[in-house]
């Protein structure tokens, strides 16, 4: 197939095909995520893209997509850019919350093995104490 030759639509494709590639050449012409977040959700771009903010930039982003592609402008190229670089960003979101979930489940493993090993050694010292005598509230062996 002829890449980049033809109408819009086969540039359109072209592009998505571009940005489905991954780490491929169209992405290093792409702006990043931090770039294209110049809009009213975040005014200073060299702030990173917070979570919360991803909603209203894709929302933004698909709108004025959809208002260029009725109108006769060329400017719905860089809104696609624009749109794709806001999926890319929840994207390495949705990768960075599970890293961190499955990090999160691993430590609270190793949590409830700890506890699981001090509840034995509470029954151990219970069960040494229950045998050599019984026990007043404060803990002093009383012998008979």
């Amino acid at each position: 197939m002829m890449r980049g030759v033809g109408g819009p639509l086969l540039c359109i494709g072209d592009l998505l095909s571009d940005v489905g590639d991954g780490d491929g050449g169209a992405t290093s012409s792409s702006p990043s995520p931090s770039t294209s977040a110049s809009s009213s959700s975040n005014p200073n771009p060299s702030d990173p893209i917070r979570g919360s903010d991803l909603n209203q930039l894709f929302q933004e982003n698909y709108n004025k997509l959809n208002e260029a592609l009725e109108g006769t402008d060329h400017s719905w190229t860089a809104l696609t850019l624009k749109l794709c670089s806001a999926l890319d960003a929840a994207d390495k979101l949705v990768q960075t919350a599970n890293s961190n979930s499955a990090m999160l489940a691993e430590k609270v493993r190793v949590l409830h093995d700890i506890v699981r090993r001090g509840d034995s050694a509470v029954a151990s010292v219970k069960s040494i104490y229950g045998v050599q005598g019984k026990t007043t509230s404060i803990g002093i062996n009383e012998r008979s």
